[in-house]
């Protein structure tokens, strides 16, 4: 092939594409936005100007995805986040549970590529915008480095999910950088000026053992003497990957426009580390290490952030103010960073947590002043000191679900984002979340369409919980411990429960309960008792005379005492857990909050369950019962833990679990929805931590749905997933549907929160 020599001006290969929304940005939340478009039939592009999905997610970066649940290490129970972040989550912990980056890649490149509706161009940088006014998007301009090729893409909405917020930016966008003064928003823990300094960014590095001696010559570029770092002595052999996160720096520059000297920076630490760990002496451990991989590009915390018509302030996550426009939620805490980072003398972080989950509203998520485009990600309108909590990958994803179910709505309706807050249509956009197994706190789904709500409901079975049978497991109060217990409104009845001690002692026993009905921060004492222990094996009957107030998680608590030992159970039951008076270093959780008095934070107790394989619940019997687990939970809206367990659960004893919706006439029935146990209290922390097992313990695996005659309609095997959605070719016409099911375990009876039936 001969080309033309006449020296002339080329110009690229430029490609117009047409779709119905643009998102910029292929971190987490950029693709859940994605898949949450499409499977609602909307034609996206998502442009990502990385080679991989996933942001600070992925193997480029290879920060763990958390949001509330917060490493198990605060108070918010349930936490995890609903709907696509959760099915990637869950996705990756039957892949991959032992959390490798490389390998969570392909999770989020399968699930994107797998949506026929997604049109993913990865290497490409957006580098322009074109507007149509002054105040709307027509079109972004990128180029990727790979083809070489320009791609103009124009639509009627857009999305940055970019991180630095580039979109934005160039559309003309109101943002801020830096910290809000004390008194712009009353928020206590603002500086009482307003500063430019910011959270900065932080690169990791993994090691290897390879069984033989390794050197290590250090490149040219390195910090040669790492002990001028203040937090030098951190390092050890021990720690690697996004442990290291406080390996920061740049909060002192502009984190947009010097990120390669922040980079470099970053290197010359972390070599600079690494050669001190190798070469100093005094590792000697470190002898057949060797330093098998560096991030190359550094983990971003903060930029830009983007004004919307609200702006998520401080007071809304520690008061947890209610929104009617809420739709999505954050639990991370207040986490801000000094300036200085790896150079400062302060501590890493700053973490101040909340007694439970916030919402985050609607109004934050699109811009104030260009009127088609949305805010996703951690560039969403609000305050540096509320950013601290929703920054963080998962809270983020969430939050971009509803940016994208409201994406499809606007569509539907040839309306802006501010249209759908100001034309009342916030209703039907929280709908349509809660249908796809979002969660949004105090937002109860009403879902007029689905069939379920016109049947009679009920099941073989519906456990009554009477006992948590002991199997001699013992173990010792050297920390206080709490069994968490849905109860009704109204007296409190009887409990039983066993200790041993070696020696005579007395036993301090609490019922507390939250002073929010769907908090689980146990801050009100409703009674008290002091029991007499004596040597040898104590049957405790605990009358508690007191009165629940509302239907709500009481907690019945022991105080420390190393002398004596409790009779732990081996079952597991969905909505039912044991907590500890323990302690997390990793999220500032050292058992009890206590703040400065002109903080504006919360002082309070943590109680958090142990991971499994242990957690196991206190030993117990109630024989009263509680009846908190039945069938006509599956329709109450709900669809997890929050001030009750919200599930049916059928009985130990059932050997054949079924579920039976039945309706007066004959319904057409074209899609139904299942939402099984999947633990939302678990983090799923998506790389570096390793987890015990692939599949919850909770989740039924095998399960079938008939008709009244018998008819199989459909059958799983293996499930592993909290969303089952089934889709009919051609819809089954019944008078009824039997879910039969099967016991994830012995020890764990079958569950089900929710199912929706729609013609």
């Amino acid at each position: 092939m001969i080309f033309s020599e006449g020296g002339e001006k080329r110009a690229l290969t430029l490609k117009t594409v047409e779709t119905d929304l643009v998102i910029v940005g292929g971190g987490v939340s950029g693709a859940c936005a994605a898949i949450t478009a499409a499977r609602k039939g909307v034609k996206v592009v998502l442009i990502q100007d990385r080679p991989v999905l996933g942001g600070n997610a992925s193997s480029e970066v290879r920060l763990w995805m958390l949001g509330a649940t917060s490493h198990m290490g605060n108070n918010n129970r349930w936490a995890r986040e609903g709907g696509v972040v959760d099915e990637l989550m869950v996705e990756n912990m039957y892949r991959n549970k032992e959390g490798n980056p490389l390998i969570f890649d392909t999770v989020l490149l399968d699930k994107v590529r797998s949506e026929s509706n997604i049109t993913l161009l990865l290497n490409t940088a957006v580098y322009d915008v074109e507007k149509s006014t002054a105040d709307e998007i027509s079109a972004v301009k990128a180029f990727c480095s790979q083809n070489s090729t320009e791609y103009l893409v124009k639509a009627p909405l857009f999305c940055d999910a970019s991180g630095d917020g580039i979109v934005g930016f160039l559309a003309g966008a109101a943002f801020r950088m830096g910290a809000e003064s004390k008194e712009e928003f009353g928020e206590l823990f603002a500086p009482s000026k307003e500063y430019g300094e910011l959270l900065g960014h932080s690169l990791y590095f993994y090691s290897k053992d390879t069984g033989r001696p390794v050197k290590f010559v250090a490149p040219s570029y390195v910090l040669q003497d790492i002990t001028t770092i203040p937090r030098f002595k951190n390092f050890n052999t021990r720690e690697y990957g996004c442990k290291l996160w406080w390996l920061e720096y740049g909060g002192r520059l502009d984190t947009v426009h010097d990120t390669e000297t922040i980079k470099w920076e970053l290197w010359k630490v972390a070599y600079g580390a690494w050669n001190y760990i190798k070469n100093s002496g005094n590792f000697p451990e470190a002898e057949n290490l060797t330093l098998e991989w560096v991030g190359t590009i550094p983990g971003k915390r903060e930029s830009r952030r983007f004004e919307g018509e609200y702006m998520l302030k401080q007071q809304d996550v520690v008061e947890q103010r209610t929104h009617e426009d809420a739709v999505a939620f954050g639990g991370w805490s207040i986490d801000l960073h000094p300036a200085d980072g790896v150079f400062s003398e302060k501590p890493g972080c700053n973490q101040w947590h909340s007694k439970g989950i916030y919402q985050i509203p609607y109004r934050t998520m699109y811009s104030r002043n260009i009127k088609n485009l949305f805010l996703a990600g951690r560039i969403i309108s609000a305050s540096h000191v509320a950013f601290g909590s929703s920054r963080v990958m998962a809270t983020a994803a969430h939050a971009a679900q509803a940016v994208a179910m409201a994406a499809v709505l606007c569509l539907q309706k040839k309306i802006q984002p501010a249209d759908l807050y100001h034309k009342g249509f916030v209703a039907e956009l929280q709908t349509a979340l809660l249908q796809s197994g979002h969660h949004i706190p105090g937002i109860v789904l009403n879902d007029q369409q689905d069939l379920v709500k016109q049947a009679s409901i009920t099941a073989s079975s519906e456990l009554v919980l009477t006992e948590l049978p002991e199997s001699n497991l013992l173990k010792s109060l050297e920390t206080a411990v709490a069994q968490m217990v849905p109860l009704r409104e109204g007296k409190v009845e009887d409990f039983i429960f066993h200790a041993q001690s070696d020696k005579e002692t007395t036993l301090e026993v609490e019922l507390r309960i939250s002073s929010k009905q769907s908090n689980h921060t146990p801050d009100l004492t409703i009674s008290k008792q002091t029991v007499q222990i004596n040597p040898g094996r104590n049957c405790i009957r605990i009358a508690f005379d007191a009165l629940m107030p509302h239907d709500a998680y009481a907690f019945v608590t022991f105080l420390k005492n190393a002398d004596v030992q409790l009779h732990f159970s081996p079952q597991r039951i969905s909505g039912v857990l044991s907590v500890f008076n323990s302690i997390n270093k990793a999220v500032s959780n050292y058992g009890k909050q206590t703040p400065p008095d002109d903080l504006g934070v919360d002082a309070f107790e943590f109680w958090c369950p142990k991971r499994r394989p242990d957690g196991e619940n206190i030993a117990f019997k109630y024989p009263a019962g509680i009846a908190a687990f039945g069938a006509a939970n599956i329709a109450n809206g709900i669809d997890r833990p929050v001030f009750a367990p919200n599930a049916w659960v059928a009985s130990f004893e059932d050997k054949q679990p079924a579920l039976t919706i039945a309706w007066n006439a004959p319904q057409t029935i074209s899609a139904i929805d299942i939402l099984f146990d999947t633990d939302y209290d678990h983090p799923m922390e998506s790389v570096l931590m390793g987890h015990p097992e692939d599949v919850m313990p909770f989740c039924i695996r095998h399960y079938s749905i008939k008709d009244e005659k018998g008819n199989l309609l459909f059958e799983k095997i293996g499930n592993y997933q909290t969303l089952n959605s089934i889709r009919f070719e051609k819809p089954v016409t019944a008078s009824s549907l039997v879910i039969e099911v099967e016991h994830p375990s012995a020890d764990v009876p079958a569950a089900i929160f929710s199912v929706r039936c729609y013609q």
